[in-house]
């Protein structure tokens, strides 16, 4: 009798499986899937920070490189009085200079050199090295009008906007002129100042250049 009794309760008792129940599975999931929403998040705002930082890296190492190469150009800018007009002109999104060409074992030479900024690409020109003033002036007026054939370099990427004055002794710092104003080729303008906007970027890089310093 009395072992009838102790089978019929253990009959009774329920069965705890090893397993997990529903409501355990669903909670897990539900977990996991929040923390994998928080990793993705996560991961991603590090990639997106690591993209910006690559993109402005290069923006920067671009725009060194861009105002080095507008350095040397400056530094060896021609004496105002080789040319019937000035040696240095900035106007709408283009700056033109006359400047010397130094080689080994060569004469020193002249050159035109063409800073220009069209589709948001700041592009560099430069025509042949010469001793002929005739060929440096047809140089000088095919970098004005756009019909060089000279290949253009492009330096910097992604600009919106390039400002530029010139200082001028006697009249301190001057915008550039508007097209078809007349320049006096007597004035000696003795620096440049160039500021870059770069899309994306709230403020220009600014850039001062002292012309025929070297």
């Amino acid at each position: 009798m009395v072992e009838r009794l102790s089978l019929q309760r253990q009959r009774r008792r329920p069965r705890r499986g090893t397993g997990f129940t529903l409501v355990e599975l669903l909670v897990a999931i539900t977990i996991l899937a929040i923390v994998a929403v928080l990793g993705w998040r996560g991961l991603d705002g590090i990639v997106r920070a690591r993209v910006a930082l690559t993109n402005n890296l290069d923006q920067t190492r671009a725009m060194q490189l861009t105002f080095a190469q507008m350095q040397s150009d400056c530094s060896r800018v021609v004496a105002a009085t080789l040319l019937q007009h000035p040696p240095v002109i900035a106007d709408q999104a283009r700056l033109r200079m006359v400047r010397y060409v130094y080689g080994e074992d060569q004469p020193t030479r002249l050159q035109v050199v063409t800073y220009r900024v069209r589709d948001g690409r700041l592009t560099r020109r430069e025509s042949v090295a010469t001793r002929d003033l005739a060929a440096l002036d047809f140089a000088w007026q095919a970098a004005g009008n756009d019909s060089d054939a000279a290949d253009a370099l492009v330096l910097q990427s992604d600009v919106t906007v390039m400002n530029m004055r010139i200082w001028q002794q006697g009249a301190g710092w001057r915008t550039p002129p508007v097209p078809g104003e007349p320049v006096n080729a007597a004035t000696v303008t003795n620096g440049l100042e160039v500021g870059l906007q770069l899309r994306g970027r709230a403020t220009s890089m600014l850039k001062i250049f002292l012309l025929g310093a070297v």
